[in-house]
């Protein structure tokens, strides 16, 4: 007899925080398509942080680094994880210190295609979930969890 096991998927709501349009509603959309529900879209820390708060029940933000407004994603990772919040960076520019700060579970490296998010965000699971991260997509990369 064979018994399946349905693996609860722990990463479901996702927060896109992102600054360039076209690029949010690319993510939104490939994230959608994928099966995840993409809690809101915003570009700017103020945006992100109500939703939140107020929404709760968000699994990740996926955050750029720049965003509109003063503050940053760096300064959004540290809200997020003191929430409990699962962060990865998708970036041209990630912060050199960024694999020390332990705020982020990795970054994805701007440009990257479609297929690449959905893949790094179930190697996120995986981590999430206590598991082996797998086979990387390219342009990801993880940070230590501390």
């Amino acid at each position: 007899m064979f018994f399946s096991t349905k693996k609860v998927q722990q990463i479901r709501r996702i927060l896109i925080v992102e600054d360039e349009p076209l690029l949010a509603f690319d993510n939104e959309h490939s994230l959608q398509q994928a099966g995840y529900e993409v809690v809101a879209t915003v570009d700017r820390f103020r945006d992100a942080a109500s939703v939140i708060l107020g929404q709760g029940a968000v699994d990740l933000v996926l955050t750029d680094i720049r965003l509109t407004g003063a503050r940053s994603g760096v300064e959004l990772a540290r809200h997020a994880r003191e929430l409990g919040i699962a962060v990865l960076f998708a970036t041209a520019s990630c912060p050199a210190d960024a694999r020390e700060m332990g705020i982020a579970l990795g970054c994805l490296a701007k440009p990257y295609l479609p297929r690449d998010l959905v893949r790094a965000l179930a190697v996120c699971e995986r981590i999430v979930g206590g598991l082996p991260a797998g086979r990387l997509p390219p342009g990801l990369t993880l940070f230590p969890r501390g």
